[in-house]
């Protein structure tokens, strides 16, 4: 039997988190980042660890909200859920008092753990399957699971598009959704969908938090979905875009390769912060932009691929 979470969708709106990294728990602790409300770990990486790191992680979660992120349940596999990892997920859940627990719509492997996000088919079988998991695994934990929209480049099969399958997945399941906004933005481009028109058919009752990161552009024009660079233009415009569509919702800058310095980061959660209070602003006034922002969120992604075609070439 699943409950709901602490907070889930009355969740504080005018918020921004930042994924924590180890390297970062001396500066945090000593100089708390402006503007950060909540911080996000793979429960996985803290499981079990305790001395200097598990005191400043404790230490942490006392004062701010922390969020979990699973990287390894496989939730969409073949092989049986980890009913021990569940449990200790559930545990450390509990000392941190977390108020969201999230995990990937893809499996990592069967037999062995591939550190990889594989894709699922875009079916009525997987989302079949993958739904029934997603209830047992809920029922284990006694908390509903956000589940995230993932990257990919190939699927093994496809009837149905990638919105109709993450909905229909949230509804047979009874799930929440972690939206990732970069996400939407380099699969509507690798895969040529409209970003705006996905966003429009996702459930807002189910969206308990978003993601937002940088990617990475081959030379031949795919995106590489790496959280390893600043955010760019079309993916800023998408966010306020999402939050027209979905309203405010707390957001996580996702940055987990090419760290820079903390004050870098700061820029990048000061923008978060900037959007969403500008949203809040003109909601309040009734100002709210529609088609004109959309138009500005698709010039500005014309201009984005224009530039990345120049610099191929």
């Amino acid at each position: 039997m699943t409950t709901n979470l602490p907070f889930n969708s009355n969740a504080p709106t005018l918020e921004v988190g930042l994924g924590l990294r180890r390297a970062m728990m001396p500066d945090i602790h000593d100089n708390p980042i402006e503007g950060v409300g909540f911080f996000e770990v793979a429960p996985e990486n803290w499981i079990n660890i305790g001395g200097r790191f598990g005191r400043q992680l404790r230490q942490c979660s006392e004062r701010n909200p922390l969020y979990c992120h699973g990287l390894s349940l496989s939730i969409g596999g073949t092989a049986p859920l980890n009913v021990a990892l569940l449990k200790e997920i559930k545990t450390f859940l509990t000392l941190h008092q977390s108020p969201v627990y999230s995990e990937h719509l893809s499996y990592t492997g069967d037999d062995g753990q591939l550190y990889d996000l594989l894709p699922l088919p875009f079916t009525e079988e997987a989302v079949h399957h993958v739904a029934k998991r997603i209830r047992q695994a809920q029922d284990i934990l006694e908390r509903k699971i956000a589940i995230e929209n993932v990257s990919y480049y190939l699927v093994p099969q496809q009837t149905m598009s990638e919105a109709d399958f993450l909905c229909a997945v949230l509804e047979e399941a009874d799930c929440d959704l972690l939206l990732d906004v970069n996400n939407v933005y380099v699969n509507s481009v690798n895969h040529n969908y409209d970003a705006l028109q996905f966003l429009q058919l996702m459930p807002a009752e189910r969206v308990s938090y978003l993601h937002i990161a940088g990617h990475f552009v081959e030379p031949d024009g795919v995106i590489i979905d790496t959280h390893g660079a600043d955010i760019v233009d079309p993916v800023w415009a998408l966010l306020d875009e999402t939050y027209h569509l979905m309203g405010l919702r707390p957001t996580l800058l996702e940055r987990d390769f090419n760290l820079p310095e903390l004050q870098e980061l700061h820029l990048e959660v000061a923008q978060i912060q900037k959007a969403q209070q500008q949203f809040s602003t003109q909601s309040k006034s009734g100002n709210l932009v529609g088609h004109t922002q959309q138009l500005n969120f698709h010039d500005i992604t014309r201009k984005e691929e224009h530039e990345s075609t120049n610099l191929s070439s």
